[in-house]
């Protein structure tokens, strides 16, 4: 990438270290990590140091790029930070934006938006751009486009070698079919070229019920039915949250239920698409307008605040609208346990198509996110029931969406996809330096001497 580089040595700091806790320190505040060393790295070439050391001392490499994600509870080992890695670069001709791998969302949107373009950015400016992709990036235009990893046109990424490699679809189609979907399984990606869309406007926002006034389960049975008629260029979700009688909230969520219909849409006439919506139930209320694309992160109003969260998620082919009305009973405000926070995405549309990357469940009609606040395995106990109840309309999980349930690693690919991916896994990481949810029955290193 055409990105200035910091060439000098990494930093790295040990347990003990000024500022090892404060390099430790996201968004996702629920997981204790305790690396044998972090690489705060500026370059590329850090990236290659941290790899050869972690090899070299028989450690495995984890990834923590800038954004919500974090690699879960860990200790030991090496633990590479990207935040420092925050270049951008757009080509307005090309339509192509350039990022390093400690590059957030806002920035790309903020620096495409005066060519009229946009990225296939997620919901929250906070999100990181290059993890999220390399999960799939399920994003607001998500319908009419497909997923972000759909849009790379090339990764920079440090293998496990050690060696810094440009891939592209042409160049090595296995491992550019492998990381887009698997990501920091197969290496550290230092930087994504993304194609981007011709998005200046939209029409978005949300439509938010009175989950008390009205009966959740029957606004999601005309949810799904109004799915069934919208164009592939409309993209929506449905929200169920009760909301805590909070000062910091506005007024319209303090203490209520909140049942919330988001919609993206960059075709005609949005009100008439939308109305069959607005007889659902009673309005709380109702922000649906034109907006500039660089205000397209209103429409879910993410919080961006870091906090302690645990959930997980169910791509689904047919729904049971019956189980799912159990689902919001057993997560809503009366049942009881920590909060829960229910989302179902709209899938289809351009998500549908197939491409030359991993990312699984195409064939998902919508996909099912759970996630509840506070202490994991009290979450646990809400979330992992609630999901089963639609275990016979699953098709898998969303690796993007497991909200620090990765070290879960069933059903999050097909059985094609995960049998293709254990046999590069083999290929190009041996001795399994990055993890994964693979069984590799050779060369697997298990040492773990001081770093």
């Amino acid at each position: 990438m055409d990105l200035a580089e910091n060439t000098t040595d990494p930093l790295v700091l040990r347990p003990g270290d000024p500022g090892y806790d404060g390099e430790l320190s996201g968004f996702q505040t629920g997981f204790d990590l305790r690396p044998d060393a972090v690489f705060a790295v500026s370059s590329a070439d850090d990236v290659s140091a941290a790899v050869r050391h972690a090899a070299g001392h028989g450690l495995p490499v984890r990834v923590q790029a800038t954004g919500h994600g974090l690699p879960g509870a860990s200790r030991g080992g090496v633990l590479v930070t990207t935040q420092r890695m925050d270049g951008v670069v757009v080509d307005a001709g090309a339509r192509t934006v350039r990022v390093q791998a400690g590059v957030r969302w806002g920035q790309v949107v903020a620096a495409a938006e005066p060519y009229g373009l946009a990225p296939l950015n997620g919901s929250a400016p906070g999100v990181g751009a290059v993890s999220y992709t390399l999960g799939g990036g399920l994003g607001i235009l998500a319908r009419e486009f497909g997923y972000a990893a759909d849009h790379v046109r090339s990764l920079d990424v440090v293998t496990a070698d050690g060696r810094p490699r440009h891939v592209t679809c042409e160049s090595d189609p296995d491992l550019y079919w492998a990381l887009l979907g698997a990501g920091h399984d197969f290496g550290v990606v230092t930087g994504l070229e993304i194609g981007l869309v011709p998005v200046r406007r939209l029409y978005g926002g949300s439509l938010a019920f009175d989950g008390r006034e009205a009966d959740p389960t029957a606004l999601l049975r005309a949810y799904e039915a109004w799915t069934r008629t919208v164009p592939d260029g409309l993209t929506s979700s449905f929200a169920a949250v009760p909301y805590p009688d909070l000062p910091a909230l506005e007024p319209h969520l303090r203490g209520r239920y909140v049942i919330s219909v988001r919609v993206a849409y960059t075709g005609g006439d949005g009100d008439a698409v939308v109305a069959a919506l607005r007889e659902s139930g009673p309005v709380l209320a109702d922000s649906l307008r034109w907006m500039p694309y660089s205000e397209s992160h209103t429409i879910h109003s993410d919080p961006d605040f870091p906090h302690a969260y645990y959930g997980d998620s169910a791509v689904l082919g047919e729904p049971d609208l019956a189980a799912a009305g159990e689902l919001l009973a057993r997560t809503g405000p009366d049942a009881g346990g920590p909060m829960c926070v229910v989302q179902i995405n709209h899938l289809g549309g351009a998500l549908a198509r197939p491409a030359p990357n991993s990312v699984p469940y195409r064939e998902g009609r919508f996909l099912l996110r759970l996630l509840s606040v506070g202490e994991r395995e009290q979450a646990r106990a809400v979330v992992d029931p609630a999901l089963a109840l639609l275990a016979d309309a699953t098709l898998g999980r969303a690796r993007n969406f497991s909200f620090g349930a990765g070290d879960r690693s069933e059903g999050l690919y097909d059985p094609a996809t995960h049998a293709r991916l254990a046999g590069l896994k083999s290929l190009h990481d041996p001795a399994n330096l990055f993890g994964g949810p693979y069984e590799l029955s050779a060369g697997r290193r298990t040492s773990r001497r001081p770093a």
